[in-house]
């Protein structure tokens, strides 16, 4: 893990919210924006130049409303067109990413979108460059900024998969801050960023990058960070889960399964039922070898590996789940 990324963790996810200017309004698409209203009349203090959306009584902007003569909103991956002219966009993308003026860095940050989805292979030379500033709009206390860098982040998983890991620490940090904090259209988001990683990036390059954040200080960083790591783990496949280590993975889940949030306790469980189905397929536990059996239980496998307390709470949860099983069929 980077030094940045580091540092990036020790900021509490709520200070970022502090001197942040309302973006709502330019946006024809609010989504969850206008639920909390508390949150815009505290954007609005801090924008006085900001000028705000007209609001229907349903609670969708009107269309139309321009900032600066410029629209702006968010745009759905599946709705995004191509670009009019590719060199041109390539050219002038860095620029755009750096620009000071924010509406000019969402029209460049959704060119991103456009150009990875149209024509990935124009940027594979640049993501050196275009990743680091996507981090940066990330970080912007702007929402629409940010969340349309997040919508970026999950179109180049989508797009360039392995490519981006020799990247990926700076951009996953700010992910997991992200969809730990209470803004809940940027946490959605960045949610669903997180899932695009772990269904795109490599999990035998991907789990290493996870484990570290599964020990962090701040408890809503290491719940997304083992929601992502159970999500990852399947991935692999029964050979795969058995080359990484299955004592390697199980060490893992133990230590989540007492986690201070529900999220990593449940996420816990789902590998451990996971890790248990991988390890009674690849041991013949038939009666044709019964003189075997005990030695190569799950139950042995479990008290072999982990302390006493752990394993019992391991077995604990893996037992109550086949007992459900069992009585639900």
């Amino acid at each position: 893990m980077s030094g940045n990324a580091l540092r990036d963790l020790n900021t509490l996810p709520g200070s970022e919210r502090k001197n942040e200017s309302s973006s709502k309004g330019n946006f024809s698409k609010p989504y969850c924006e206008n639920s909390d209203k508390n949150f815009e009349k505290s954007e609005r203090k801090n924008s006085d130049s900001f000028v705000s959306a007209t609001v229907n009584g349903d609670g969708t902007a009107n269309p139309g409303v321009a900032i600066g003569n410029a629209e702006m909103e968010y745009i759905e991956s599946e709705n995004l067109s191509d670009v009019d002219d590719v060199d041109t966009s390539v050219k002038t993308l860095l620029a755009g990413l750096d620009s000071k003026d924010w509406i000019l860095v969402c029209e460049s940050l959704n060119n991103v979108r456009r150009l990875s989805i149209f024509h990935k292979e124009a940027l594979l030379d640049m993501l050196g460059d275009v990743i680091p500033l996507i981090v940066k709009s990330l970080k912007n206390p702007r929402s629409a900024v940010c969340k349309t860098a997040i919508m970026t982040s999950a179109d180049m998983f989508s797009a360039y998969n392995d490519h981006l890991i020799d990247s990926l620490d700076p951009l996953l940090v700010q992910l997991l801050l992200k969809s730990s904090q209470d803004k809940r259209f940027v946490c959605e988001a960045a949610e669903r960023a997180l899932v695009a990683m772990t269904t795109w990036v490599s999990p035998t390059l991907l789990l290493p990058k996870l484990q570290p954040y599964l020990k962090n200080r701040n408890p809503r960083i290491r719940a997304k960070a083992s929601m992502c790591f159970s999500r990852s783990v399947p991935q692999l496949g029964v050979e795969g889960i058995k080359s990484y280590g299955i004592d390697k993975l199980i060490l893992v889940a133990a230590s989540q399964l007492s986690d201070q949030l529900p999220e990593s306790r449940e996420a816990a469980r789902a590998l451990l039922l996971e890790l248990q189905t991988v390890y009674e397929k690849s041991h013949d536990l038939t009666p044709a070898v019964s003189e075997h059996s005990e030695l190569s239980s799950w139950e042995h496998f479990c008290q072999s590996k982990l302390s006493p307390l752990s394993a019992q709470a391991v077995l604990r949860v893996t037992n109550i789940a086949r007992e459900g099983l069992v009585l639900g069929s």
